[in-house]
């Protein structure tokens, strides 16, 4: 199979929703003291506006496989384009807190259906040989989000908008998002979901599209898969049959999350706050930190199908460990409070080189094509999950201790370390098919 024009429009505009994804992540940082002026919000309803999208997230998360499987990844994203647009305007235009509540839970929904159908799409599209690289691409808009989302808030800052300007940092998604849907109307569908559906020719088409170059050997391969699956299609996804690639994706899923990651990211700028830096100079340094996301992420996108995915998770988790430590005894000790841009750089070029280029792949890898948008639900069902506990807990816990969920962050990581290198296998180069017979499970 070659790489071919269609292959590569079609896995940038999936991973648009990643886009999407790692704006809605990140813009919130910036917005966090507009909102608490604005609405008045404690510690408490401040960690709840931002938890919010998250139980948007875990339902869409949840919930994505459904149409998914119905009616198919290409269109279900579409419907997640939408989402994304009526939450960006909601927020933009929202008349009090509730309002912004509410237009936050829908953009979770659209972030949390994206994460779940985007990889699908992606992993059922490419040929093993790059799938690594394509279902990354999906890691590197998230990123590209993320960068974007900062970069925005700076300069929205920087044009002194006043005291609402969280609403223009927010409304202003509304734009990629409409792209988005536009550009979802260019690719084809998944020929995995045409051929569950007996649409062989309109999947030989889609394959064709996509650069495969042994057209009725790759049909009859995934002709195969199906038939196991409608085998076991009264087989439910918790069965002991499946508990490794369940302990695989919800393990992953779940130490992306303890990492402090995506809780670090909403509350940068409270962070940098309580280290003493000004809200302009913590805006700048967030686009330092997005920026470097960026590079190591697509420094990793170009080793993980050479290296694997096992070594990239080893190496981050000791550098992560070490980083958040660093981070804890600056808090604890108040003083040095230079050195946490730094720690803070070296902590998001571990994870971006590591867990934030590995988890989505791993996740869309190792469960079978009759489980497969259950089991990738479930994993990105536990990922959302323990975001928000610990994104609604943070600034909580912070309030008392600065230093305390650092310690914790950097105990799971070393805890992330023994488990990846004791029980996780390598799935590099192996096909969809040869992975369900790699776990037992063909």
């Amino acid at each position: 199979m070659r790489l071919t024009a269609t292959l590569i429009k079609s896995t940038v505009v999936a991973a648009l929703g990643g886009l999407l994804f790692g704006f809605d992540t990140a813009v919130i940082s910036g917005t966090t003291s507009g909102l608490k002026h604005t609405f008045a919000l404690s510690d408490w309803g401040l960690g709840f506006t931002v938890a919010i999208a998250l139980v948007g997230t875990i339902v869409g998360a949840s919930l994505a496989g459904l149409p998914g499987d119905r009616y198919g990844r290409r269109d279900s994203l579409r419907f997640m384009a939408i989402l994304y647009l009526i939450s960006a305007l909601g927020c933009g235009f929202a008349w009090n807190w509730d309002a912004v509540l509410f237009f936050r839970f829908i953009g979770g929904l659209g972030v949390g259906g994206s994460s779940v159908l985007g990889p699908m799409y992606i992993a059922e599209i490419a040929p093993a040989k790059w799938r690594g690289r394509l279902v990354g691409v999906f890691q590197v808009n998230v990123v590209i989000g993320i960068l974007l989302a900062y970069l925005s808030n700076y300069l929205i800052g920087r044009a002194a908008f006043g005291a609402e300007d969280w609403r223009w940092m927010l409304g202003v998604s509304g734009l990629p998002a409409l792209f988005f849907f536009v550009m979802l109307y260019t690719i084809p569908r998944s020929p995995r979901w045409l051929m569950q559906k007996a649409r062989r020719e309109e999947a030989r088409t889609a394959l064709q599209l996509a650069g495969e170059q042994n057209i009725d050997a790759e049909l009859d391969d995934i002709a195969r898969s199906i038939d196991i699956e409608h085998g076991h299609a009264s087989e439910p996804l918790f069965s002991r049959k499946y508990a490794k690639p369940i302990f695989l994706a919800v393990s992953i899923a779940a130490f992306n999350q303890l990492s402090g990651i995506n809780a670090i990211l909403y509350y940068l700028n409270d962070i940098f706050a309580r280290a003493g830096f000004s809200k302009m100079s913590g805006d700048l340094q967030a686009v330092l930190i997005g920026f470097t996301n960026l590079v190591f992420t697509m420094f990793a996108m170009s080793i993980i199908d050479r290296f694997g995915r096992k070594k990239l998770l080893v190496v981050g988790a000791a550098g992560m460990t070490v980083c958040l430590a660093g981070v804890a005894v600056i808090f604890f000790m108040s003083s040095n409070e230079w050195l946490l841009v730094w720690l803070l750089v070296g902590f998001i070029a571990f994870f971006a080189f590591s867990q934030g280029a590995v988890i989505w792949v791993y996740i869309s890898e190792v469960f079978p094509n009759r489980v497969r948008a259950k089991g990738q639900s479930l994993g990105t069902l536990t990922h959302w999950l323990v975001n928000a506990i610990i994104s609604f807990g943070f600034p909580q816990v912070a309030s008392y201790s600065r230093g305390a969920p650092f310690v914790f962050f950097s105990v799971m990581m070393l805890l992330m370390f023994f488990v990846v290198l004791a029980y996780y296998p390598e799935t590099k180069g192996i096909t969809l098919e040869d992975m369900q017979r790699k776990l037992g499970i063909a």
